[in-house]
């Protein structure tokens, strides 16, 4: 089975999987917010990440999938997370394929994130918005899909214990709610 059609059979939404952080579900108010996993259409696929610039206030410095909170304007979150890759990274809404929806993940930081999964053409000529995104780089989709390579941690955040997941590619280190996505997307594939 080839990677296209991979990721649309799991991500199928009558396949349902167990997600974690389910926690926040009751616990906290989420505000909507979109994602888009841009997936390079060649025939070794890579997903394209962005390097968030350190003197933001939120996520400073953290690797990112382009996205941001659902607006008012937006249709649903498959058109935040296009107008969000548009504006982050110039990707042009109407060059994007959508596979489909992965499961939405719930932040610490209070967002319910809908991963909305594409393809992109392979040269298209990305533009970083400087007040959202410092740097961008592709990272092989088989490397972020190999379970091996998503380390689960541990560490205290606002007092209580969290599990995380930590992916290290190169210098970048992927970690929190895009390593978390990813490691969602893992177990829908597995």
């Amino acid at each position: 089975m080839n990677w296209r059609t991979r990721l649309q059979t799991a991500l199928d939404p009558a396949f349902s999987i167990e997600v974690e952080d389910e926690r926040y579900l009751t616990t906290v108010i989420h505000r909507a917010a979109a994602v888009l996993i841009p997936i390079t259409n060649r025939p070794e696929p890579g997903v394209i990440l962005t390097q968030r610039p350190n003197w933001l206030r939120s996520h400073a410095g953290q690797v990112a999938f382009p996205g941001g909170k659902v607006d008012e304007g937006d249709e649903n979150t498959i058109a935040a997370a296009l107008r969000e890759a548009h504006e982050e990274l110039n990707i042009p809404p109407a060059q994007v394929e959508i596979i489909g929806v992965a499961d939405t993940y719930y932040s610490g930081s209070g967002y319910s994130i809908a991963p909305v999964v594409g393809v992109i053409p392979p040269d298209l000529d990305f533009k970083p918005n400087p007040d959202e995104v410092e740097d961008w780089f592709e990272v092989p989709l088989a490397f972020l899909i190999d379970p091996a390579n998503s380390i689960k941690k541990q560490a205290t955040w606002n007092g209580q214990q969290r599990s995380y997941y930590d992916i290290q590619w190169g210098e970048r280190r992927i970690w929190g709610v895009t390593a978390g996505i990813i490691a969602n997307l893992v177990r829908r594939l597995t």
